[in-house]
Order: structure tokens, then C-alpha cells, then sequence
């Protein structure tokens, strides 16, 4: 997995946005108005972001925050950062009225738009490629990639007229999209999907939403997936049970739900419910006592369900433009 340090030249904002004339311009570069931009450190940063940053004393002289606004009352970790280091915080589109040497985007969930149309097109000053551990989630790897990454700009900074000169052009090939992750993301299709998608499912979003199901109408979600072992596939349960995506049975050996899939099966530890239920929780309150009321029902009816949301609708958004 590539991670990349880039920078764009020359952004030429709206007059509304003054304390962006300086960002990510050539050292050296004079903004029309008698302001020069530093061509060593330390540097004036302007730091846009919702993860937490740390500043490096001996680079920067002065660091202002711009994040979004957060339903918790304290803010994202960025903003509890920046009030407990005594930084001056500012949320999106307020950007304060400072003057700056340097601007840095991580994590901002906002789209900064440099020219018509186009967003993140400037060279990339630093990149590094890391290998995915197998079976690592989103939330171990955005820690070994945030390390990396905090270390490359570091680097980037400390030698920022060089990295500036020697930077290079975006390829245009081998570009994919990276589709938004929303609710629908998790929903998962037991008739379409293997065990092993579920799984990568899983790693990639569970810790951001959880994967959602359908259990007789009531949504479920599937809080802690777990590979099955192969001695309990070969219980005589399952091998003499008709495979149908979506069934769900209780292995009480090993205290987890089987859930079959398209291809083979998936194990559950935990569901939300209302409220959080182990499997064996989930099998007293749920399954049991369906058996009991459906016991004519052939066990191929006790199944969970694909959960279909209706298509969310598009808000028009306001862009803050930059040109170039």
C-alpha cells in the first residue's frame, strides 16, 4: 500500500479566504500584497483534520487548527488535541485570518477543491510503500500508516524547499475510486457473498459501522466475526443441513452463531439487538424460542436476511473553491 506526502503550488483562493493564500505555495513565493512566504523552518502551519496531529517544536513556530464540527461536545480527537495543547482551533469553513507558510490536510472529510472539478492534484513530494499484514482491519493498519505518515511529513517539512523542487507529477494511470462508506456498505448479501468477502468486509468497515443483517424484520448487527474451525464444519449438524444462504444455527460446543453464506460458513460471537447479546444470548432470547413456536417450520426458515436500505438522498453541498 503506497502512502504519499504531496503538495500543490500556487493556490489562488477567494479574497474570502485569505489565510489560504499562503498555503502549500514555493518558499520564497510573495503573495501580491507584501507578505513573503518562509523559505526555512519553522514554519506558520495551518493544519486541517478530524484524527489527532503532534507538533514538532523545533519545525513549526506557530500551528492553528481547522477541523468540522462534531456531535460530541468535545470534539474530534483533533480538536481535544488542540484545546489540550492550548492551539487555537477553528471549524470548518472558518479557517481564522493568520498568515501561514504551510498547509496540511489529513483525515478533513471536506472536499478542498483546487481546480474546477479536481481535488488532491499535486505532486507528490514523498511516498513510501508498506506491505498489508494479512487479516489486519482498518483500525490496525491507520495505525501503522498514521506512524509512517506523521514521520514522512516530518521529513518533508524539514527539508521543504527541496521536497517542493523535487517533487513529481501524479501518475494518471492506475487510479481507482474508493467508494464513500455508508450504511449500505455493511448490509450484508448472504446470497452473493462469499465468507471470505464478509470477512474482508468486516476488517475493512466493522470498526467504523458494523456489518447489519435482518432478523424476522428486526436489524441486527454482527459485532465479532470469527473464522469456523474446521472440526466444527465437520459436525454431523452441519453436514447434514440443507446449505442455504442466511441460516443461522447455534454451535453450542464453541458458544458461537453459524451463519451461512454463499459459499461455506461464518462464526458470531456477538449481535446488537436492542442491546449487545452474545450467541448464546442471541440463541435463548431469539432462536429458541422460535424453534419452539415454528416447531413444524423445517430449520432452513430460521435464517437471517439481506437488509435492503431505501437509496440515501443527495444533499447539495457547498464547495469552497480555490483556483489555481
Amino acid at each position: 500500500m503506497p502512502t504519499s506526502v504531496g503538495g500543490g503550488a500556487g493556490w489562488r483562493p477567494d479574497p474570502r479566504w485569505r489565510a489560504l493564500a499562503r498555503l502549500s505555495a514555493a518558499p520564497g513565493w510573495e503573495d501580491g500584497q507584501g507578505a513573503r512566504v518562509r523559505e526555512e523552518p519553522p514554519w506558520r502551519v495551518l493544519f486541517f483534520g478530524t484524527d489527532q496531529e503532534n507538533k514538532e517544536e523545533e519545525l513549526i513556530e506557530k500551528l492553528e487548527v481547522v477541523t468540522v464540527p462534531s456531535p460530541s461536545p468535545k470534539g474530534l480527537p483533533v480538536k481535544q488535541y488542540a484545546v489540550q495543547s492550548q492551539l487555537p482551533v477553528y471549524e470548518w469553513p472558518d479557517v481564522g485570518s493568520g498568515e501561514y507558510d504551510v498547509g496540511v490536510v489529513a483525515s478533513f472529510g471536506r472536499l478542498l477543491t483546487i481546480k474546477p472539478k479536481r481535488f488532491d492534484v499535486g505532486p507528490i513530494l514523498k511516498q513510501e510503500t508498506v506491505p498489508v499484514p494479512p487479516k489486519s482491519t482498518s483500525k490496525e493498519l491507520e495505525a501503522v500508516l498514521s506512524r509512517l505518515g506523521a514521520n514522512m511529513l516530518i521529513s518533508v517539512l524539514k527539508n521543504l524547499p527541496e521536497s517542493l523542487n523535487n517533487g513529481r507529477q501524479q501518475p494518471a494511470e492506475g487510479v481507482t475510486h474508493a467508494p464513500k462508506i455508508s450504511a449500505a456498505t455493511s448490509c450484508i448479501k448472504w446470497e452473493e457473498q462469499t465468507s471470505e468477502q464478509i470477512f474482508r468486509l468486516y476488517r475493512a468497515v466493522g470498526n467504523i459501522i458494523p456489518l447489519q443483517t435482518l432478523w424476522m424484520d428486526n436489524t441486527v448487527k454482527l459485532l465479532d466475526l470469527v473464522e469456523v474451525d474446521s472440526s466444527i464444519l465437520s459436525d454431523s449438524k452441519l453436514t447434514g443441513q440443507a446449505v442455504i444462504p442466511g441460516l443461522v444455527i447455534y454451535h453450542k460446543q464453541s458458544q458461537i452463531l453459524l451463519v451461512c453464506c454463499k459459499d461455506d460458513w461464518i462464526g458470531v460471537r456477538s449481535v446488537m439487538l436492542k442491546k449487545t447479546l452474545t450467541a448464546t444470548d442471541f440463541y435463548n432470547g431469539c432462536l429458541h424460542p422460535w424453534y419452539q413456536k415454528n416447531s413444524q417450520a423445517q430449520p432452513s426458515q430460521c435464517r437471517f436476511q439481506t437488509l435492503r436500505l431505501p437509496p440515501k438522498k443527495k444533499k447539495q453541498k457547498k464547495k469552497i473553491v480555490a483556483m489555481q
